[in-house]
């Protein structure tokens, strides 16, 4: 007996402010026209992580990118056809990174775009849970991961650190007690530059010491 289950993808991606959400539009039936996660069915005797690698190529050009298992979902109405497992797996990417590689490459799918994750469309089978489940990892792991920063370009603001925070946890911060605290955490080097091309005020720019935010996290 042949056991199908599917692979979805979540990945996201910091722009205008915005965390971003890549999702795709459905070409074909069951929800055709709708949106969803990247995603498809595995092949037979196809490794999973080969399977991941395959499906993320297909329906975004993506390659090369770590991706980490989220968790199984197998409720009995999640497909139309039945009970159809699915294993998700999420990412996070830098939007300059990537922005020019987002292309599908599959007949299934007929454009892949970004959507801030707070102005998602309605989307097909579960994938709202699995987004939701994905975001809730994220919040809980934000104070001991290198997820924001991964979101971030390589030189900052501080102004885009926090709305990075706001996006995950859902809520705005005092932008007073949200400086302090990172300036007490110790793992910002500020740099002599400033932000270029922009209509206002140009803010200091920053990077991430990732070495001093592994030690620390070491000593916690």
């Amino acid at each position: 007996m042949q056991t199908h289950f599917t692979i979805d993808c979540v990945i996201y991606s910091f722009n205008e402010g915005k965390l971003q959400l890549l999702l795709t539009e459905r070409s074909v039936y069951p929800y055709k026209d709708w949106w969803a996660l990247p995603g498809f069915f595995t092949q037979k005797d196809e490794e999973m992580e080969d399977a991941v690698k395959r499906i993320l190529y297909e329906h975004t050009g993506l390659k090369d990118i770590f991706m980490e298992q989220l968790g199984a979902f197998a409720g009995v109405k999640r497909h139309p056809e039945g009970r159809i497992l699915t294993v998700a797996f999420s990412t996070i990417v830098k939007y300059e990174d990537v922005k020019s590689k987002i292309k599908p490459m599959t007949s299934y799918m007929r454009q892949a775009k970004w959507f801030p994750i707070d102005q998602l469309p309605d989307l097909a089978f579960d994938h709202a849970r699995i987004v939701q489940e994905s975001l809730q990892k994220l919040k809980h792991t934000i104070n001991y991961s290198t997820a924001v920063y991964e979101l971030l370009p390589e030189k900052f603001t501080l102004t885009q650190l926090q709305q990075v925070y706001e996006a995950i946890i859902g809520k705005t911060l005092d932008k007073r007690n949200f400086r302090k605290k990172i300036a007490n955490a110790g793992f910002l080097k500020e740099l002599p530059e400033v932000q270029k091309g922009v209509s206002y005020r140009a803010a200091r720019l920053y990077k991430f010491d990732k070495r001093k935010f592994q030690k620390q996290l070491g000593m916690m």
